[in-house]
């Protein structure tokens, strides 16, 4: 079985209102797979019925194996799910959040105890394995909840807004956590997110959702690379004179100059940065400042959808 979750026209309507619309969706065993889009695209949606929370309105998917509609049971011990909400008791210890979980999802007496050990050890609480969790910071009930969704051994674990609302230095030390629980366990995680960064450095692989329907998927290395456009910016005394010299070169794409600022969209600017920095130099043009970027995965999802990410989609269904 080469994918995990394979998705077969799956379509979700709630009266005349389409929230998710025929996704046609394969993730490939043992990866990080990422739904990025942004609130209202459809991926919480997408995700309750890929956990069986929620029923199909058409199509289906198959995961692990299993169909989630003929099969809903079986599906259910593949997976693992974390919520977009915090949903942890607030006067259980972290031990007994990892103790009730073991049991409500059939983990073996016999094993139960080195389970929660092992999940302890994985989620590293310290010495607040035994306190109220009403007592732990953010990142650590975040921790905690994936630990729990990891309880029974799970080939599929969600991870639905991860790191939402979490300060950057949280949201890092929970990025490093699903690397090396990808590395050192035989799992696949299903990350829905609307923080680009968070999609870059995570996944494998991305889908962009939006309005209900996958626009775009591939590695977010080729997406960026399919734009064949880098950024150069510059500081100088003279841009107008500079861009003179060079805006007739075939790598530019686009140019713009802001006060001392000049902007270059380029072809492989690495290859094109040696030559700008040539000609100034001849025309005894002093450069302040220069900077090359690639393209990044904002750019990546404005071409595909319009419009960026943060822009959000109100709809009449409220959250999706």
């Amino acid at each position: 079985m080469k994918y995990i979750i394979e998705t077969k026209n799956i379509t979700k309507r709630f009266d005349d209102f389409t929230a998710v619309n025929s996704i046609n969706l394969k993730v490939p065993k043992n990866s990080v797979y990422g739904l990025l889009g942004p609130n209202g695209a459809g991926k919480s949606t997408l995700i309750s019925m890929l956990s069986t929370i929620k029923s199909p309105t058409e199509g289906t998917a198959i995961i692990n194996g299993y169909d989630i509609i003929k099969e809903a049971n079986d599906v259910r011990r593949s997976i693992g799910i974390v919520f977009q909400s915090r949903a942890l008791d607030d006067i259980l210890t972290g031990r007994e959040h990892l103790e009730m979980h073991a049991a409500l999802y059939g983990v073996p007496k016999d094993v139960r105890e080195e389970r929660i050990e092992e999940v302890l050890d994985l989620i590293s609480l310290g010495k607040k394995t035994d306190e109220y969790t009403k007592n732990y910071s953010g990142g650590m009930k975040r921790r905690l909840e994936i630990g729990r969704g990891l309880i029974h051994h799970p080939k599929l674990l969600f991870l639905d807004e991860p790191t939402l609302g979490l300060d950057i230095q949280t949201r890092e030390s929970i990025w490093e956590y699903i690397e090396e629980l990808k590395d050192n366990n035989d799992i696949t995680v299903l990350l829905t997110t609307h923080y680009l960064e968070e999609a870059d450095n995570l996944c494998d692989e991305i889908s962009i959702i939006d309005h209900g329907e996958i626009i775009k998927t591939g590695a977010p290395k080729e997406l960026k690379s399919e734009l064949k456009s880098d950024t150069i910016t510059m500081t100088l005394d003279n841009p107008e004179k500079l861009l003179s010299l060079i805006k007739n070169k075939s790598a530019i794409n686009n140019s713009l100059i802001t006060g001392d600022e000049l902007r270059l969209m380029v072809a492989k600017g690495e290859n094109f940065l040696p030559e700008i920095i040539s000609i100034a130099n001849t025309n005894k043009l002093f450069i302040n400042t220069i900077e090359l970027k690639h393209p990044s995965l904002e750019e990546v999802f404005i071409k595909y959808t319009g419009r960026k990410i943060t822009d959000g989609a109100k709809t009449a269904g409220g959250k999706r």
